[in-house]
């Protein structure tokens, strides 16, 4: 995806078209919203959360270096010194502290400037930072995460968006989405040991089944939104409304047959399972997403054998030799499957980047950020595109190292 790795469906899955209210609510607290709940028998008691182990949540340090770089990049804030001491002594008496709206946005966009595995980040200051850090509720993020994707998805127009939800407090964890990504296909093992769908997609459409769905038996469907409150509580389950849910069908420019192989791809790649680190304060819940690059789809989703893996049957439909390696049947038929691709994103009018435009938008990036006197920690094997990797510019160099403390970042998100 451009930001960390970085036709609209018909028939309605949620109800009312365009809906602004999750299209199933919680049960733990907003149980007059409309729509079935979930589990439908009441839930059992839930378990406290486990106590912070760090009696200061914030290492002082961290949050002390934070606010010297926003004021050094932000000259407009001017000294930080009285800053400091107001977050040091907010730390001292609460164990964490808040930012202001102004080191929120900046600091989201410093974690995708940093992001050593992303090659867009070129594009690091348009970032749309949606400042959700009242909501805490599951029912409060399944709304704001509906409406990050129609922001993100523009009518096709990508935008960049994180939507940045409580932050952990100590001995206060805040809630989770359990899903990778907001958008992704269900996975589910049929009778012959083949999987129907995508198998990245099998062990949240398992989790989906337990709490009530009633999906996951088609090749392109898409998951529901799965949000846990607190530790040890049953996830909440949310349909996302049809009109967040842009999807591309695949055709080729050249190969008619293509579109009867009934492929498509979702618009927007919007990643929720990472934290969102600044100046020592973890928001768990910060989805945010860029837009596809077209080697993410062709040549990874569909193609990878433990995803769609469609290879094999474009290159039987293409004509192609496949009885030795030695043919390259491979390589022909992923480089078609890519052009298939990028064709159907531009008919359809969905912003995606091809991989040679985009290694050298990164370069430029990288040479902004030597004007600036700053490093691009750049991870090699993410950011050089898994198709003709030797073609483009940012295969024949060496990046800056990758500092694994480096922050404000996107990180893992350790599990409750």
């Amino acid at each position: 995806m451009i930001f960390d790795r970085l036709r609209t469906r018909s028939g309605n899955r949620s109800g009312e078209r365009g809906t602004r209210r999750p299209a199933a609510a919680c049960p733990y607290s907003h149980a007059h919203l409309h729509g079935h709940l979930v589990p439908e028998d009441p839930p059992e008691p839930a378990a406290d959360p486990p106590a912070d182990p760090q009696p200061h949540f914030t290492d002082p340090r961290q949050a002390a270096d934070f606010i010297r770089r926003f004021h050094a990049e932000q000259p407009a804030a001017g000294d930080p010194d009285a800053r400091i001491r107001a977050v040091l002594d907010e730390i001292d008496r609460t164990g964490g502290y808040r930012h202001t709206p102004d080191e929120l946005a900046y600091g989201a966009k410093l974690a995708w400037r940093n992001a050593a595995r992303c090659i867009g980040r070129l594009y690091w200051r348009s970032l749309v930072v949606r400042d959700l850090r009242h909501l805490s509720s599951a029912d409060d993020i399944a709304t704001e995460c509906f409406e990050h994707l129609r922001t993100a998805t523009n009518g096709g127009r990508i935008r960049p968006v994180v939507s940045v939800f409580a932050p952990d407090r100590p001995g206060r964890p805040a809630a989770r989405i359990l899903n990778q990504q907001l958008i992704r296909y269900a996975g589910h093992p049929g009778p012959d040991g083949r999987w129907i769908g995508d198998p990245a997609g099998g062990q949240l459409a398992a989790r989906a089944r337990d709490l009530g769905w009633k999906g996951g038996e088609e090749r392109f469907e898409v998951l529901p939104l799965l949000i846990q409150e607190r530790p040890g509580e049953r996830p909440c389950r949310y349909e996302l409304p049809e009109d967040t849910t842009m999807e591309v069908p695949l055709s080729h420019p050249e190969h008619p047959w293509f579109a009867e192989l009934g492929l498509r791809w979702y618009a927007i790649p919007a990643i929720s399972d990472m934290t969102l680190e600044i100046g020592g304060v973890r928001y768990p819940t910060a989805p945010f997403n860029g837009w596809y690059m077209g080697t993410e789809i062709g040549a990874r989703n569909l193609a990878d054998a433990d995803r769609y893996d469609m290879l094999t049957t474009v290159a039987d439909r293409l004509g192609l030799d496949t009885s030795s390696e030695r043919t390259l049947w491979r390589d022909r038929a992923l480089v078609e499957l890519n052009v298939a691709v990028l064709h159907s994103f531009e008919e359809a009018g969905v912003t995606i980047a091809d991989h040679h435009t985009e290694s050298d938008r990164f370069l430029r990036h990288v040479a902004q950020e030597r004007r600036a006197g700053r490093p691009t920690p750049a991870d090699w094997s993410w950011i050089v595109p898994p198709v003709s990797g030797g073609l483009t510019p940012v295969y024949h160099r060496y990046y800056d190292p990758v500092d694994p403390a480096l922050r404000p970042a996107f990180v893992a998100r350790e599990p409750w």
